[in-house]
């Protein structure tokens, strides 16, 4: 294969998840050394955590909350097409995450000005109008890695796994090294997990 063809890669992420933009962020980083064709997708906390009677019930409100932002997306996705995801999460993220600005409407509302978008798409937080759309594109994601996962799910290819999971997003040659170890996992055959435990919180940088 000619190293100047795009490498697809497709990336499910929740936008209020810290792990996920993390992940996202090295992604960026990466496609700014290598051809990449990012096509972002959604996934959804609310979805992979509905059901689960083992955690709190502050735990499921906080969940239900999640699913705003989510929705946005998706009213974004069907109203301009999948090409504005990126931007948006870009928006979202960097308000969520570095910012620390609350999910809520004036929030969603600012991220989509910024990204070009129609603020009115924000009324989509509070209606389930496009859950439908949020949940054919989570368990597109979760189909191909399993249900024992998290976000984000990334797919190079036809191979999909998640993670990975670090922190905080390498940056220039580090990030590149860690993309070559993911190609090389993702080409050997039968390979599954590997994985110890986090000792650290997010860091943003």
């Amino acid at each position: 294969m000619r190293n100047d063809i795009p490498t697809p890669v497709d990336f499910w992420f929740d936008p209020t998840c810290p792990w996920a933009w993390l992940t996202s962020r090295w992604i960026l980083e990466v496609a700014r050394q290598r051809p990449l064709d990012v096509r972002w997708r959604l996934m959804s906390l609310t979805v992979l955590n509905e059901g689960r009677a083992d955690l709190p019930e502050r735990w499921h409100r906080d969940l239900a909350a999640r699913l705003e932002p989510v929705r946005v997306c998706a009213a974004a996705e069907q109203a301009h097409g999948p090409q504005v995801l990126g931007r948006l999460y870009t928006e979202l993220g960097t308000r969520f995450h570095l910012e620390r600005a609350p999910r809520e409407r004036t929030t969603y509302a600012a991220a989509l000005t910024a990204a070009g978008l129609d603020p009115a798409l924000a009324d989509a937080a509070g209606s389930d109008v496009y859950d439908a759309a949020v949940r054919a594109s989570h368990h597109d994601g979760i189909g191909r890695v399993g249900a024992d996962v998290g976000t984000p799910v990334v797919a190079v290819g036809d191979v999909a796994f998640f993670g990975p999971v670090v922190t905080p997003s390498p940056r220039g040659e580090a990030a590149t090294r860690l993309w070559d170890g993911v190609l090389a996992v993702a080409a050997t055959e039968g390979f599954f997990e590997l994985k110890r435990t986090r000792t650290r919180q997010p860091v943003f940088t």
